[in-house]
């Protein structure tokens, strides 16, 4: 690796390791969820908190948007036999900072980011359940707000050689050191809740 070689590889990974300097322990993320169920219908709802690090909070202000990836799961509980899967829903929620403050699908937060409403979800079960039956909602949720294909894209700018070609070695030596940064720029977390029967 020539002395060129390792001096923009320093450049990209101090710019990269900028994103993320350390800070003091936060709280960490978590997710709630309630669920009623009348008739056969199953109606969820899903709150995230503490999902803006200091981190992630910096990068969304700097008009980056953070994207909320949401799997809820509807469960059958079974006795003394493992649990039945009913169904499942995914959703996307984008996060992101405006004039007006933070927005979550283009909807004003006006108390912020720490406390994120989800969209509801709500199932139709195919049968009438039986009295005895209980549910049980499983919510997995991942924010993103850095991805390694856009690191990638940013260190390729910042080891550009004149006339715009990049060097393959570095290409190669960076990418798995970007997809541990992405990983890093990033949150997970996951809930669980029992669905109790609407009044």
């Amino acid at each position: 690796m020539g002395t060129w070689t390792r001096r923009t590889l320093g450049a990209a990974l101090v710019a990269t390791a900028g994103l993320f300097a350390p800070t003091a322990m936060a709280e960490a993320p978590r997710v709630t969820c309630t669920a009623t169920l009348s008739g056969r219908r199953v109606l969820a709802r899903s709150e995230v908190f503490a999902f803006l690090s200091e981190e992630l909070d910096r990068l969304v202000r700097l008009g980056m948007a953070g994207k909320l990836e949401v799997e809820l799961t509807l469960w059958k509980r079974r006795a003394l036999w493992f649990n039945t899967r009913v169904d499942s829903a995914r959703l996307t929620q984008v996060i992101a900072f405006t004039r007006e403050g933070y927005a979550l699908d283009g909807r004003t937060l006006p108390e912020g980011a720490q406390a994120l409403k989800l969209d509801r979800v709500a199932w139709t079960l195919e049968d009438p359940p039986e009295k005895t039956d209980r549910f049980v909602i499983q919510v997995e949720v991942r924010l993103n707000v850095v991805t390694a294909a856009s690191l990638g894209r940013m260190a390729a700018w910042l080891t550009r050689k004149e006339g715009g070609e990049t060097d393959a070695s570095l290409s190669t030596l960076t990418g798995p050191l970007l997809r541990s940064i992405a990983e890093d720029l990033s949150q997970r977390a996951s809930g669980r809740c029992e669905v109790t029967p609407s009044n």
